[in-house]
């Protein structure tokens, strides 16, 4: 687990921290070619340069999202907006973690994903990339 990641899940609630712990783990073990760091004060995993998976501590709990989330056909996540393509979920314990339904979430996030890279450049507009 990345330095800075370890860091921010060190400094959370030891339940929360758990939860943490386990996201890292997993996302890292399913996404072993992408890179990781503190992004936005929270930690993010990106592929080319690309941000496709993340988490964060919320008023309702933990937040796992998925930038191209929306685009996964998966009913427990939750859409948050029609502009970009983002889906989340939210956890509170680690016993509410489905391992095999995020190993899944994991491998569509190699595989659809839209382009936020270069959102900047393309003044708001996101293409797909995969």
């Amino acid at each position: 687990m990345n330095d800075e990641i370890k860091s921010y899940n060190n400094g959370q609630a030891p339940s929360d921290k758990a939860v943490c712990d386990l996201l890292a783990d997993t996302i890292d073990t399913e996404l072993n070619e992408a890179e990781s760091k503190i992004w936005h004060a929270h930690p993010v995993w990106f592929l080319d340069g690309n941000p496709v998976a993340g988490y964060s501590k919320e008023k309702n709990g933990i937040r796992l999202m998925f930038w191209s989330g929306a685009d996964f056909d998966e009913e427990s996540l939750d859409v948050k907006g029609a502009k970009f393509k983002d889906a989340s979920i939210f956890y509170n314990e680690m016993a509410a973690i489905d391992l095999t339904t995020l190993k899944r979430w994991l491998q569509k996030s190699k595989t659809i994903q839209w382009d936020y890279k270069n959102i900047v450049k393309r003044k708001g507009k996101l293409e797909r990339i995969r």
